[in-house]
């Protein structure tokens, strides 16, 4: 764990469900009245606003290497100005993408060092590592593809998304004491139930249950 909140991250490639659980998820939180932040990256600070407009916009001409340098600049704030902060005051921190996002779509998928990159990562986040990484696994195929007002990673085409998904479940194969790995785009409930029941562990105590609905189901 950290120092003393819990960090616990999302990650998966592009539109597998992970809003979605992490939405879930801060709901359980929120009704066993446990204190917690919900963060999101690139772009959840005041600096990482306009450095995800860059990174995003379709009409962004971004030498790989200067993306991959402004993925680790918004870390660097992101880590400094929210995650540390929340930790600090013993919170739990629930953050969608985090490090494995940039080591994977800059690292496999736009075919940059991977050891560089990490090195790079580690010195923007000052060696801070996620309690928990909960992975949502999809092939690209079903997911990226079937997306509306695709954003510029999104639209960086079949092999890229490949690469990614590959690179990201080798990441957690190779450290499975952090990770939980879990089919993405399945049971919105059986879904959230699993990370729950994880969470609930490290926390050493049951969550409570949300109302959560499954795609299409009729609410009320």
């Amino acid at each position: 764990m950290s120092d003393r909140g819990l960090f616990i991250v999302f990650e998966g490639g592009d539109r597998v469900g992970k809003s979605t659980q992490v939405r879930a998820l801060a709901s359980a939180l929120e009704l066993s009245k446990i204190d917690h932040v919900v963060t999101y990256e690139p772009g959840d600070s005041v600096v990482g606003t306009q450095i995800r407009k860059l990174l995003l916009s379709p009409a962004s001409d971004l030498d790989d290497r200067c993306e991959a340098l402004l993925y680790a600049a918004d870390k660097a704030q992101h880590v400094a100005r929210v995650i540390r902060p929340a930790l600090a005051g013993g919170k739990i921190v629930v953050c969608d993408r985090y490090v494995d996002s940039m080591l994977a779509y800059q690292g496999a998928g736009r075919l940059i060092d991977t050891d560089e990159l990490a090195q790079i990562a580690d010195w923007a986040t000052g060696g801070l590592r996620a309690d928990l990484t909960v992975l949502l696994d999809v092939d690209p195929a079903q997911a990226v593809s079937k997306g509306l007002d695709l954003d510029r990673l999104e639209l960086a085409g079949a092999d890229f998304h490949a690469r990614v998904r590959e690179a990201l479940l080798a990441r957690a194969q190779g450290d499975p004491g952090r990770y939980l790995v879990l089919p993405g785009l399945t049971s919105v409930r059986g879904t959230a139930a699993s990370i729950r029941e994880l969470v609930g562990t490290m926390l050493g105590r049951e969550l409570s249950v949300p109302e959560l609905y499954e795609p299409g189901e009729r609410r009320g």
